[in-house]
């Protein structure tokens, strides 16, 4: 599997885990947890953007 979808898929993996996390924060009223949780799926967010950069330029 080429690295660009590789950083494709874990950043959408860390994007549902984030949205996940931030639920379970805000439902426990935990917002350390809520935190983490959206910390996390902006990186998930970046990771994704980053495959999707490098797919145009393996062309």
């Amino acid at each position: 599997m080429k690295q660009s979808t590789k950083d494709q898929a874990a950043g959408k993996l860390h994007e549902m885990k984030g949205k996940i996390k931030e639920k379970a924060g805000q439902a426990t009223n935990n917002p350390n947890l809520a935190d983490e949780g959206q910390d996390e799926k902006v990186g998930g967010k970046i990771q994704k953007k980053v495959g999707q950069i490098e797919k145009v330029f393996e062309k």
